[in-house]
């Protein structure tokens, strides 16, 4: 079958951008900077200078640990402070993921990683699923996203690294019943909604 390509493409690239001043206002967990630009229009001219607050954060890896012999999905519960202001619990029901801080360390290398410090597994296969941006309005954080082929027989009851304040329990559930979950709204992310999404569609695929 002739592969296709959509039409869908952007108008403008970073040549239509003027960076007119960065400033750094916070360095801790996460840094914050002060931009002041201008970018093209439609119409061809530029806007007016105008200035955005961006956390500047390092890229991201996430992998949906997924046993296709048993058809299980493994799902880590950890404690989240960006959901604390919510009114669901601040305790999710996540994918295995990890930023990419160590210097030469590539998408594979960081979550073949994680998977052993956040699931204690190893993945025997990788499938790259998706790169995108989290939050493009306020964030540069990317993630990319990956369904991890894992032996789901050898994932531990509890995770973590003490170092790090991390505090895992895993759950290892069929795929429909971690799909249930996605329709009955107990998956409160991004990458893992996504990364269940895809699972379905994949899952259709086969019957």
């Amino acid at each position: 079958m002739k592969k296709t390509h959509s039409k869908v493409r952007v108008q403008f690239d970073h040549s239509d951008v003027k960076l007119l001043k960065k400033e750094v206002l916070h360095e801790g967990f996460c840094r914050i900077e002060l931009f002041t630009l201008q970018n093209k229009m439609f119409s061809g001219e530029f806007t007016k200078p105008y200035t955005r607050e961006l956390m500047v954060k390092h890229k991201a890896a996430v992998a949906l640990p997924y046993d296709p012999v048993l058809d299980k999905v493994v799902f880590i519960e950890q404690f989240r402070a960006g959901a604390l202001l919510q009114k669901k619990s601040p305790w999710l029901i996540e994918f295995v993921a990890g930023i990419m801080d160590k210097e030469n360390e590539t998408f594979e290398d960081l979550i073949h990683r994680e998977m052993r410090e956040e699931a204690g597994l190893e993945i025997l296969k990788l499938i790259h699923i998706c790169d995108y941006l989290v939050s493009p309005g306020g964030s540069t954080e990317e993630v990319r996203l990956f369904c991890a082929h894992v032996d789901s027989t050898k994932a531990p009851k509890f995770c973590a690294l003490p170092a790090e304040n991390e505090d895992i329990k895993i759950h290892v559930v069929s795929s429909s019943d971690a799909i249930r979950a996605l329709h009955e709204g107990a998956i409160y992310n991004s990458a893992a909604i996504m990364a269940l999404q895809w699972l379905a569609l994949s899952l259709v695929k086969k019957e």
